[in-house]
């Protein structure tokens, strides 16, 4: 198993890309909870390596208002349970949020709303597999692990409900950049 990462700056401070034998593996942000020790992340490569100018180039074009879903391959590395709840993280809407009992319901697991948060808390690929949709069953913003003015950045960036605390989902936001939504594997 071969790591390397790449850090870039964005709108949202210092992003950290993780590559793992190729393929993008993680996306930490600065100070973000859960983010393992710099060490682990491989040694240190350019942007324009690959994966990584694929990945750059996308989150371009997201942060340009010109990109609302992602089509980069994905290896995330996590319990069945968690890797369940990322996936449900991929199909919230660009513009809209889910709560954490929307999506413990959709994973057929009703009442598990805390350890649907769990997971959503250790999601390695912040922004693209996008834990910032998730709000609280009334609306409100609960915990991010990149922070809660991030999260609330995020949302409003997105024209997302929940971006000042009201309740619902609604989709408004839409864009022609996305080919297609990124696969995890």
């Amino acid at each position: 198993m071969t790591r390397s990462h790449t850090v870039i700056d964005s709108p949202y401070g210092p992003l950290t890309l993780v590559a793992t034998d190729g393929t993008l593996s993680a996306l930490y942000m600065s100070e973000q909870r859960h983010r393992p020790p710099q060490e682990s992340f491989g040694e240190v490569d350019a942007p324009d390596a690959a994966p990584f100018d694929g990945v750059i180039h996308q989150l371009d074009e997201y942060f340009a208002g010109e990109r609302t879903e992602f089509d980069v391959p994905l290896r995330l590395n996590g319990t069945p349970f968690q890797r369940g709840v990322w996936e449900q993280l991929l199909a919230i809407p660009y513009g809209e949020t889910r709560s954490y009992g929307q999506l413990a319901d959709a994973l057929g697991k009703s009442g598990a709303s805390r350890a649907v948060g769990l997971a959503n808390g250790k999601n390695p690929v912040s922004i693209i597999v996008p834990c910032h949709r998730v709000i609280g069953s009334t609306g409100g913003l609960t915990g991010y692990g990149g922070g809660l003015d991030r999260k609330q950045r995020l949302l409003a960036f997105e024209g997302a409900a929940g971006s000042t605390g009201a309740a619902g989902a609604a989709r408004v936001g839409a864009g022609t950049a996305a080919s297609g939504p990124a696969t995890l594997f």
